[in-house]
Parts: C-alpha cells; structure tokens; sequence
C-alpha cells in the first residue's frame, strides 16, 4: 500500500508542477501582452480610442448665389432640416428606418431611394434619410436621439429660385451627385450634396460649389453626438453675374405662357444675351426634392415639352425670316440689281413645277426692298435660282447659322447647312433646283434655332459684326474678368446691308409690311424686322383651289409655326429678338410679342448717358 501510495504521490506532484509551469507561462504571455498593449503599443491604441470618440465631418460650404446683371437674386439659398443617419453607428438599416419612422413618416419612394444610395455610397458616408422636416419633426427626433442609433439633424441649406419657372431653363437646377459627378472631390461623399444638373448651375458648378469646411464632434457609443469640439467653416461659393435682365426675362415669359415658344433677346452690340425665355417651363424645385411619378409623367408626356430649352435645341425651318440672307448673298455676290422687279402672279415656275406665293392672287412687280417688305416668295424663288445655294449656304454661316452660336450653355444644338453635298451623304440624293428655292423661303431642308435666329438678326443690325451670344456677366471673386475682344468684322458690304435693312424697316412700318400691325409707334424706339411662317404640312391642289384652311381650323400639331426677328432702335440698333411660337399659325402673334418685348427691353435698359465734358 505504501508503494503504491508514493508512486500516487509523484504521479500527482509532477501533474501539479506541468501545470504550475503552464499557468505560469499563461501568466507570463498574458503579463507580457499587457505589457505590449499598455506600453509598446499605447500610443498607437491610445490613437483608435481617440477616432472612435472623436469623429471629423465635412461641413458643406455655402454654394454661390446666381443674380442678374443689376444683382437681383435670381438663385440663392435657403434653410432646409434634414435627418441623416450614420450608417456605422446604427443597426441593419430596415431596423433603423423603422425605428426612424415612429416620428418622421417614411414611405415606399423614401425607402427605395434611401437603399439605393446605401448601395452606391461606401458605408461611412451618411445617407440623407428625410429633408425638409417640419419643427414638429426636428423636436421630435431630437428628444428621442439616445434611442435612434445614428440619427442626427443636419441643419443645411437647399437650393432656392424666386422666380420659379420663368428663368429654370437659363439658371437649371441642382440635384444630389450621382455616380457620372464623383470626381474625387470629397465634398460629393455627402448625401445629396447639391451638383448642377442643366443650365448656369452646370456650367459654373465648381465655382458655385466652394470649399468644404470640417468639423470635430465627440460621440458616444451609439455614435450620438456629445458635444462639438472644432469647427472650421467651409469657403462659399463664389457669385456669378448674368447678362440676363430679370426684367425682360420674366416680361418676355409671361407674354407666351401657354405656347410651345421660345424668345432670345440679345445685345446687337457684343452678343450678350438679355432673355432667354422657353415657354412652357417648369418649377425647378421639383428637382431639388424626390419627385414623385406622377409629377415626372406629367413633364415627359406633355407634347408641348416643358423640359426642352427650346431657345438653344428647339429647329425649326426658319421660313421668311431667313429672306434677309438669301437678298444679303444676292446683293454681296453682286448677281442682282436690287431695283430690278420681278413679277408675281401668285405662282412661279421652278424647273416642271409650280410653286406658289403665300398671297394667292400676288403681289404684281416688286422689287428686292417691297419683296423683303411683303415677303414675296416668288421674288425669292427667283433669287435663289440666280443666286445658287453655295453662296447662299456661304451667307447663312457668316451670319451665325448652320453651326452651334458657341454660347455657354449646355446642350447647344444645331443643324448643317443644306447643300448638295451635304444632301447626298446625309438623304442619299441628288440636289435638284427645288432643293434651292425651298431654302430661299426658309423651307425645305432648312432648319435653324431661335437663338441663331437671333444672333443672324444682331449681325444684320450692327453693321455685320461677328457677335457671340454671352450669358455669363462674371463670376465674382475670380479676378477681373477681361473684356471680350470688339466683334470681327464679317466684310459684308454696307451698302448692301444697308438694302436689307430698309427692307426690313418696311415690314414694320410700311402700311404694305407683314408686320405693320406690329410697330412701334414712337420714332425713338421704332422696330425692324421679318415676319416669318413656317409649314409643318403640305398643302394640297384642292386647299388652293378652295382658299387654304385656316390654321385655327386645324388640330395643333399641324398649323404653321409663327416667327419674327427684329431689331430695335431702328436707327442705331441695339436690341435684336428672335420669338418663335410652334404651330402659332399668324406670323402676327409673333411679330406682336417681338414688339412688346423690344418695347420693354428699351423702357427696362434705356441708353448709357453721354459722357461728361
């Protein structure tokens, strides 16, 4: 038994020592871990605790005001409450939307968009959950903030427009950056960090954007803010300084509020650009918030396309407003006698066709300044025939037609200048001699836009100086902006545009003139111009035969558009306007809201005072 007793004894003194060391080396390991953590690496941990308190936030910066030439606000900012949620601070984010929800009403379009900015943002970029909440709203999260994980109010600013729709498609509008915007620019991180979306938003967004501020805020576990340590305001944005007039603007929009229209007001002087109206427009702040489906269906669908800036994209065939170019080629090519009459029975013979006038029964003879002044089409026939469209097409780019104007606005368009080369690669098909005459009334395959329109008139009034339109004044706190250089001389020559113009004082205020209805009375701020009418439709042998249809007894889409440039004062030209009203049928309405608008254009900027001796 004592043996046995002993060999227990030794058995369990050696399993006590195998142990003892073991616990030993533990406690050594342990002992020399601590050491590690505590002394070696304090620092370093000392470092993470401090950024799990401590957390650093960009702060948004102010983006710049947009304002007219006199400085009036035409954007700005205003104050907008938001709720934010920090992703890594919450729980699953189904869970803290619902837990959000008991006090800021979410719905289905909330949550989607929420999802998909959770998606396409990394997770320590926090999501913007709800804008623009009501006091009721703020206090109410605010007294529950120790039980949203997360969740803080954000106090920004959102965009504003004063004035609406009547200048969105000059200002655009702003929208949250999507994934085309990220640059790199941190700033763009930030929920619905505001990014121009169209118009001079787009164009001088980073100027307007600014500088991001920062600040230190200490947070808890739950990742809600303690107390604020630092704070370091961002730079604003700096101003930008338009052309536009806000008076001739909103002027000019409320004249066709109804119509699918578009008028261009322009400087004849230095091209810059005063008005710039497409009517119907839209409220931008539908796009500064989630629009709901019914709101996007209800611009998408509308025929008369509410989102098209039709100043700078709309083409229309530019009709009699383009005879003014097809007599100036005459005359500059030196083809034609402008007192020389041509004879007009209502039709003209253009190879095997007939091609009629607009007047049925004709003008009789006229010569080049009463077939500008009544808009002959037969003389205009004729002329295009002897004029040949290469000098035609030469005349129309010079002044500004055929190619973009180079204006700084996004999604300028424009179409090519017909000519025979163009047609056989564009159409495949001979040029033939009614492709020529077609154009030398603006038809056929001629288009152009309002705002090229415009400049053409501008370059006709100024004595035929290369003007470019200009929307941008200056952008503040970016220096002296330098002048642009004097417009280049196209060399046309002055007698000729001389001719033209006389033509074009007779449309307004010769009794024979398409538009003497529409002059202005006063000699001090009298008006010239072209009327012009544009067909969408062909009219048939058995319209003519009866007298053509009425375009009031027509369904909308398939009257004429009505067009009018003009320039004003007439005698030392300052102003030029270009309106165009789709499937407006009388060239007289046109013609009427150029006047109003030249009128207001000249009681709104009246001429610079002479100098002082």
């Amino acid at each position: 038994m004592n043996h046995q007793e002993n060999l227990r004894r030794k058995t369990f003194t050696r399993r006590a020592a195998i142990l003892a060391a073991g616990k030993l080396g533990l406690l050594s390991a342990l002992g020399a871990r601590l050491y590690w953590l505590q002394a070696v690496e304090a620092e370093k941990y000392r470092v993470w605790a401090e950024e799990n308190r401590i957390n650093l936030r960009l702060l948004p910066p102010a983006r710049g005001r947009i304002v007219d030439r006199a400085g009036a606000d035409l954007a700005r900012n205003e104050r907008n409450y938001c709720l934010v949620l920090a992703r890594e601070a919450a729980r699953e984010l189904d869970s803290a939307l619902d837990e959000i929800g008991e006090y800021v009403a979410l719905d289905d379009a909330d949550r989607d968009r929420i999802a998909r900015d959770a998606a396409r943002r990394d997770t320590f970029a926090p999501l913007l959950v709800k804008e623009h909440l009501a006091w009721a709203q703020v206090a109410a999260v605010e007294v529950n903030m120790p039980y949203l994980s997360g969740v803080s109010i954000d106090a920004r600013r959102t965009r504003f427009y004063p004035h609406r729709d009547a200048l969105v498609h000059v200002l655009g509008y702003v929208g949250a950056a999507e994934e085309k915007d990220l640059t790199g620019d941190p700033l763009l991180t930030l929920p619905d960090f505001p990014v121009g979306k169209n118009g001079m938003e787009k164009i001088h967004d980073e100027a307007l954007r600014g500088g991001a501020g920062a600040v230190e805020v200490e947070v808890n576990a739950h990742g809600r803010v303690i107390r604020e340590l630092s704070r370091r305001e961002g730079a604003p944005g700096s101003d930008v300084e338009l052309h536009i007039d806000l008076g001739a603007q909103r002027f000019a929009a409320g004249l066709l509020p109804d119509d699918s229209a578009a008028a261009v007001l322009i400087d004849a002087r230095d091209g810059s650009v005063n008005a710039l109206v497409s009517t119907p427009a839209y409220d931008p702040h539908l796009f500064t918030r989630t629009m709901s489906a019914a709101e996007w269906r209800a611009l998408h669908e509308n025929p008369r396309a509410p989102l098209s800036n039709k100043t700078i994209s709309g083409r229309y065939p530019p009709g009699s407003t383009f005879k003014p170019a097809v007599a100036l080629a005459a005359l500059d090519a030196g083809i034609v006698d402008p007192a020389e009459t041509v004879w007009c029975p209502g039709f003209g013979k253009v190879g095997r066709e007939i091609r009629h006038c607009w007047k049925r029964h004709g003008h009789g003879h006229v010569d080049m300044i009463q077939a500008i002044a009544q808009s002959c089409d037969v003389y205009f026939y004729e002329l295009a025939m002897r004029t040949g469209i290469e000098r035609i097409a030469a005349m129309a780019e010079r002044l500004g037609l055929g190619a973009r104007t180079g204006i700084d606005m996004p999604n300028e368009t424009s179409a090519p200048m017909p000519t025979p080369g163009w047609k056989e690669a564009t159409v495949g098909e001979p040029w033939v001699v009614g492709d020529t005459t077609g154009v030398g009334i603006g038809q056929s395959y001629m288009l152009a836009t309002p705002l090229q329109l415009a400049v053409m008139t501008a370059r006709l009034a100024n004595g035929g100086r290369a003007v470019r339109p200009r929307v941008t004044r200056g952008v503040r706190g970016a220096g002296e902006a330098a002048a642009p250089p004097p417009p280049e001389d196209l060399g046309i020559d002055a007698a000729a545009l001389g001719i033209v113009r006389r033509g074009m004082d007779e449309v307004v205020n010769n009794r024979r003139g398409t538009a003497w209805g529409a002059r202005i009375e006063a000699p001090e701020t009298a008006m010239a111009g072209k009327t012009g009418t544009s067909q969408v439709r062909t009219i048939s042998a058995e319209e003519r035969k009866t007298g053509v249809i009425a375009n009031d007894d027509l369904p909308w889409e398939l009257r004429d558009h009505a067009l009018f440039v003009g320039y004003a004062p007439r005698a030392a030209p300052r102003f030029a306007v270009a309106v165009v009203i789709e499937h407006g049928g009388s060239s007289k309405r046109a013609a009427a809201a150029a006047r109003d608008i030249l009128a207001e254009a000249q009681r709104l900027m009246p001429p610079d005072p002479p100098p002082t001796a």
